[in-house]
């Protein structure tokens, strides 16, 4: 199973996060190419990091919404979304090639995300920007979405993730983070949804709902209180549980 987490997310003067830490636990990292997050600078040293330590570099395209995280759902046309994502490609595999690593994945950050989870029209966009960047990029979302159904009809391998700190609907889809519950701060939950996804293949949802969920990739938040010692007790608990920590891509 692989585990992934958002990083590269500091900016400037403010840091995000312990990103020194998580690279050490983590098989890939989601790097924010400057929209929602991130600047040269710390694109760079991510890139850097994850090259010393084996670990693969995700694409972390946002909304260009840096006040909001990127967390605020913007309407764009075609043209406009297509121009920003193939942007945040073109910065991060530049800074990637200088340090002899590469962009090996594409995931979608925050309300981008979630939008095109059922918006076929931006993420139409987003699969038209990776494609004219690189028809064989693979690509990481959330199982049912738009978003990989697009980018597997236009060749791009696929690969689907659940969220180990988040909470569901009952239709698969995450608890909107405007709403109380939606982020899991407790790590004995947080370790136990993961064991869960990788070895029964199934969820818990916010009503109780037991979900299937299949997943090539486990998620957690760097930017959660806690975040370094939660990451390092879902590897444990994974690896305790028979599942091996493996990139996906």
């Amino acid at each position: 199973m692989d585990l992934n987490a958002d990083l590269g997310e500091s900016f400037g003067s403010w840091t995000m996060g312990d990103d020194a830490s998580m690279f050490r636990i983590v098989s890939s990292a989601n790097v924010a190419c400057g929209f929602h997050a991130g600047d040269p600078l710390t694109m760079l040293d991510s890139c850097r990091a994850a090259f010393e330590l084996d670990v693969r570099v995700g694409a972390h395209v946002g909304y260009r919404d840096l006040a909001g995280f990127g967390r605020r759902s913007l309407d764009m046309t075609f043209d406009e979304l297509f121009g920003d994502v193939l942007y945040q490609l073109g910065a991060l595999d530049g800074m990637a090639h200088a340090v002899g690593a590469s962009v090996d994945y594409v995931k979608p950050h925050g309300a981008l995300y979630n939008r095109i989870v059922r918006d076929a029209e931006q993420a139409e966009a987003v699969v038209a920007a990776v494609h004219a960047y690189d028809p064989g990029l693979p690509v990481l979302g959330l199982p049912g979405s738009e978003w990989l159904k697009l980018a597997e009809e236009s060749g791009h391998p696929v690969f689907r993730e659940a969220f180990v700190d988040r909470a569901y609907l009952p239709d698969g889809t995450l608890v909107p983070r405007s709403q109380d519950g939606a982020v899991l701060h407790d790590p004995a939950a947080v370790v136990a949804q993961a064991v869960r996804l990788a070895t029964r293949k199934e969820i818990l949802a916010i009503d109780g709902t037991v979900v299937p969920v299949v997943a090539d990739s486990l998620c957690i938040h760097g930017d959660t209180p806690g975040a370094v010692n939660m990451v390092a007790a879902v590897r444990e608990g994974l690896e305790q549980a028979g599942v091996p920590i493996e990139a996906f891509a």
